[in-house]
């Protein structure tokens, strides 16, 4: 039962990295800005996507804690 739901938050968690990857790159392929632009851009998506996934990670660790905290006492 842990290694499913470890195995279902370690894919939302690649799933989640590769979208916000593949969101980044296709942003900065499709946006008419200037190189200075351009990369002011790609650093603030960039700190947006980590601290999202930051977020994501926290929530599923404290999940997993209480999922793990319920199967000991049953």
């Amino acid at each position: 039962m842990e290694k499913s739901l470890m195995n279902k938050a370690f894919s939302f968690m690649a799933g989640a990295l590769c979208g916000a990857l593949i969101g980044g790159v296709t942003a900065l392929l499709l946006t008419p800005a200037s190189g200075a632009e351009l990369k002011e851009s790609a650093v603030e998506r960039w700190e947006m996507a980590k601290q999202e996934a930051s977020h994501a990670m926290e929530e599923t660790r404290i999940q997993l804690e209480n999922e793990y905290r319920q199967n000991i006492q049953s």
